[in-house]
């Protein structure tokens, strides 16, 4: 009977324990999960900044702003250029360097970093581009920007990536590159791309470069 009381007691014991045991498990995971800034801002420096901008704000016209972007988006297109879903020499070995871990951890320092403002460059597109992006091209059936990456080129964390005050240059060659079927990594914007001229791509990507 003593035996059995003790089984017992201890297997209470036990149960008890298993909640305890169990948060501990989940709050490494999240610890796990949670991207280290301090190593992302390293590796930002050393791998990214030469190009991007040691903010994220790129000062070349045909490369991309990543400040302020969203890190889900900065990730996925990371893991996409290693494992050469979008074709690009340069970021491929920049990219096939880098662990998903690494990827996250650089993705998420650049997003807090504070995007710069742009400015349309040629007043006699800008109407145009403001009426795609507005309201797209009915005619063709090219819907409107806003749809997807907001009103104010904010885009919509984790499924669109943000457009505002990006660099008009390089949203010219990758719209021109969706398009052309050069960049495949995303059929939707393939799609839509494939139906417009190089006067509403020029249009469209001087509108969204001075987006606030």
């Amino acid at each position: 009977m003593q035996l059995i009381a003790q089984l017992i007691l201890a297997a209470s014991v036990a149960t008890l324990a298993l909640p305890s045991v169990a948060e501990e498990a989940k709050q490494g995971a999240a610890r796990a999960a949670k991207p280290d800034l301090v190593k992302g801002e390293a590796m930002y420096t050393a791998a990214c900044a030469a190009c991007h901008g040691a903010d994220g704000n790129s000062g070349t016209p045909s490369i991309p702003k990543l400040a302020q972007q969203h890190p889900e988006y900065l990730v996925k297109q990371l893991q996409e250029f290693k494992a050469d879903k979008r074709a690009n020499a340069v970021m491929k070995g920049f990219a096939s360097a880098l662990s998903d871990e690494d990827m996250k951890n650089i993705a998420y320092w650049v997003s807090t970093k504070k995007a710069k403002l742009g400015f349309a460059k040629d007043k006699d597109l800008v109407a145009l581009g403001e009426r795609i992006y507005r309201g797209g091209i009915a005619d063709r059936q090219v819907p409107a920007c806003a749809g997807c990456h907001s009103p104010n080129g904010a885009g919509i964390p984790a499924q669109y990536p943000r457009l505002s005050g990006q660099q008009a240059d390089y949203s010219v060659v990758q719209l021109t590159a969706f398009r052309d079927g050069v960049r495949k990594n995303n059929s939707q914007m393939s799609q839509v791309a494939s139906k417009m001229n190089d006067r509403e791509i020029r249009a469209v990507a001087d509108y969204i470069a001075g987006l606030r």
